[in-house]
């Protein structure tokens, strides 16, 4: 070997040490990748020049709760920060961090699950757009990615249109058109970490499900909403009776907690085994479309 080549051996070989030395110095575990819009992963000169083009904020918010055997206590957290990602990609707008725990007294018979009082949720929120508007923010979108949270964001919602020099809606709560000429097979009732939300997170979060879990539960109803259900075909209003005698907390002894009628902690008709990357595409697609959209024409108007 000519000295010319030793030089080359010695210099890679100390380059490569150099490289392992320094990954030996970095957090291996930290895997995010910086997104744009993503206010988490902004500086403040960032925010900064963003607040020169939009002045439109989503917050996503979402809850740490048990969702079956295969899917991450945090689904629905995830599944709105994710989204609302994909939808600042599309359109100039900027996602807040979101607000982790939600209102999930109904799952507290599953370890792990995290709950905040009505009050306390509805606090963060509101503090948290407060924060926003302070710094120029006027259109505030709250995505909202769990159930139980619905009425506490609607009172912040009103709180902040009528305390604040802000706008706030909810983006989770727009007109999505309807998939046309789609082969998925109808589902009576999908409500809980069922084929509908494991196709979500397959497709979101792939690494976090655990398909070799899934499974159909057991469901165990309360008489009462047992019989209603088998009328809500000939009387759909029924559907409110049953909804509000499900998902409640054990304490109340109803009979209506996850726990209670659940042996897994999944309430579908369906079998989550049947949940698929390409159904959860879709169905985010849709959603993204329709968001994007109707932020640009917001944009547009005012």
């Amino acid at each position: 070997m000519c000295i010319r080549d030793r030089l080359r051996t010695t210099f890679a070989i100390i380059l490569l040490s150099s490289v392992v030395f320094s990954q030996e110095k970095i957090n291996y575990l930290f895997k995010e990748v910086k997104v744009k819009n993503y206010l988490p992963h902004m500086t403040w000169e960032d925010v900064e020049e963003a607040l020169k083009r939009t002045d439109m904020v989503i917050i996503p918010v979402g809850s740490i709760e048990q969702h079956g055997k295969h899917l991450p206590l945090c689904t629905d957290l995830y599944a709105s920060v994710e989204i609302c990602k994909l939808i600042a990609q599309r359109t100039d707008v900027i996602v807040s961090p979101a607000v982790f725990a939600g209102i999930s007294e109904h799952h507290m018979g599953f370890p792990g699950t995290i709950t905040l009082s009505p009050s306390t949720f509805e606090a963060v929120v509101f503090e948290t757009a407060q924060s926003l508007i302070r710094h120029g923010f006027r259109k505030i979108l709250i995505y909202n990615g769990h159930g139980g949270n619905k009425t506490s964001v609607q009172n912040v919602i009103h709180k902040i249109n009528h305390n604040t020099p802000a706008t706030a809606v909810e983006l989770s709560g727009i007109v999505v058109p309807e998939e046309k000429n789609t082969q998925e097979k109808p589902i009576p009732y999908d409500w809980h970490g069922g084929v509908n939300e494991t196709s979500l997170m397959l497709y979101l979060t792939n690494s976090l499900v655990d398909m070799s879990k899934a499974e159909k539960p057991i469901l165990t109803f309360p008489p009462e909403v047992e019989r209603m259900m088998k009328h809500i075909d000939e009387e759909p209003n029924l559907q409110r009776v049953t909804s509000a005698k499900l998902f409640l907390p054990e304490r109340v002894g109803k009979k209506a907690s996850t726990r209670e009628l659940s042996n897994t902690g999944i309430v579908t008709s369906g079998n989550p085994k049947d949940a698929t990357v390409e159904r959860g595409r879709k169905r985010v697609e849709r959603f993204v479309e329709s968001a994007v959209k109707f932020i640009e024409m917001w944009k547009k108007l005012e």
